[in-house]
């Protein structure tokens, strides 16, 4: 499996790209759009092809790339089922997979950060925490119909039951931080370790954190998976 982590300074956003170098055949998710030439060039480079970009869920903090790129290389763009989106060409449920060649992308309903967000689990090793487990840390739960109860349950019924070695990777981090595990996030994340769950829904609820910046344009755009000019037309 080739798998690269790539990263947008602007808004602390992770990509990811994971191919089969047998078949080339490749997926990317979350891609940004101000990053896709980036991406296009990275695809050239290794020789794959792009078969589908595949979203967690509905940003609120970047536009994605998927209409640029599925303009431009005819991937299908897949978006978690229940989410409110009309342009995808398939939407997909928990436990659903992915097949990118002989890798395998299977799909991990996480709501809470959003009430359609899916972690996505790929050969049984790396997990796409997407924003409902960050590293130290997790996704906000006070827009986009989000609730900190349900992030609880899905982080600690659902994620936290996958085997302590599976690498965590979060959509975001604004601290450098690139990679993390199961077994440390159960021991060491501030938020959840430790935690019930009426304890866990005070402190998300008590944040009161500032609305992304870009949440008036990216919502919006991201239910057109990105096409920015249907906004306009």
């Amino acid at each position: 499996m080739l798998f690269r982590q790539l990263f947008d300074p602007v808004t602390s956003t992770y990509t990811y790209l994971v191919a089969d170098p047998q078949t080339a055949e490749a997926v990317l998710i979350d891609p940004v759009l101000e990053q896709v030439e980036r991406d296009l060039t990275l695809l050239n480079q290794l020789g794959l092809t792009l078969r589908y970009c595949l979203e967690t869920h509905v940003h609120a903090d970047h536009i994605t790339g998927t209409a640029e790129l599925r303009q431009r290389t005819g991937c299908a763009g897949v978006v978690p089922e229940q989410a409110q989106v009309d342009c995808a060409d398939r939407f997909i449920g928990d436990r659903d997979r992915l097949q990118v060649g002989s890798v395998e992308i299977e799909a991990i309903a996480t709501p809470g950060h959003t009430d359609s967000h899916m972690a996505y689990l790929i050969n049984g090793t790396h997990l796409l925490t997407g924003d409902a487990l960050l590293i130290r840390g997790c996704g906000r739960t006070d827009f986009q119909s989000g609730d900190a109860g349900t992030l609880f349950d899905s982080v600690t019924q659902r994620l936290f039951a996958l085997p302590d070695s599976t690498l965590v990777y979060p959509a975001h981090d604004y601290r450098g931080q690139t990679v993390s595990t199961i077994a440390e996030e159960k021991q060491w994340n501030p938020r959840l370790a430790e935690k019930s769950r009426d304890a866990f829904i005070q402190l998300m609820n008590g944040l009161n954190l500032p609305d992304p910046k870009k949440i008036a344009e990216a919502v919006p755009a991201n239910e057109r998976c990105g096409n920015v000019a249907s906004l306009t037309a």
